[in-house]
């Protein structure tokens, strides 16, 4: 999936923000969830994009830890740049090992599409609006004020992590994919 969203993410306009057909989704969904073999790339990118989300929103506890939910939401409180992304760096030594690798693949696939967001109207704020839901989450529900607060504050975070990625995760993140 993060293949075809390097491939085609940057040239295709509102990747992340339009849903593919949602009966394909549905019946992609389950093969994926029974080990059928899927062909990704004879399908709608807005459906797999659609399902990477999904993939990410099932990772129990979040990709970034919603035990280390506090600290995530107070990074962008701190003080100069150069702070908040070693807070950050700190924050993502106690992820899981397998987390951090998956985050250095979104995040590449992330700066490639906006480094390219006069053709396809992603920048960095539209795409952590759409991706950023599913990235991380509090721990308990709350009220929908709450909520609706909190995702501000995680989109906020995670347009600050698109625009600093390569100072974050380091510039190889550019190159992950090699040359497709």
């Amino acid at each position: 999936m993060l293949s075809l969203l390097y491939q085609e993410g940057p040239s295709t306009k509102g990747i992340f923000r339009r849903s593919g057909s949602a009966k394909t989704f549905k019946e992609l969904k389950e093969k994926l969830d029974s080990g059928a073999e899927v062909d990704l790339a004879r399908e709608s990118i807005f459906v797999t994009a659609s399902l990477f989300k999904d993939f990410l929103r099932n990772i129990p506890g979040s990709i970034l830890s919603s035990q280390l939910c506090d600290k995530w939401v107070s990074v962008l409180d701190q003080g100069n740049n150069e702070e908040k992304i070693k807070s950050i760096q700190r924050l993502i030594e106690h992820l899981p090992r397998a987390n951090v690798v998956l985050l250095r693949y979104i995040f590449g696939v992330l700066h490639g599409i906006e480094m390219r967001s006069e053709e396809n109207q992603m920048n960095a704020f539209n795409l952590a609006v759409c991706i950023a839901p599913s990235l991380l989450w509090p721990p308990v529900s709350s009220t929908p004020d709450i909520e609706s607060e909190f995702i501000k504050k995680i989109s906020s975070l995670v347009q600050f992590l698109i625009e600093n990625c390569c100072r974050i995760f380091g510039d190889e993140i550019t190159s992950l994919f090699g040359e497709i």
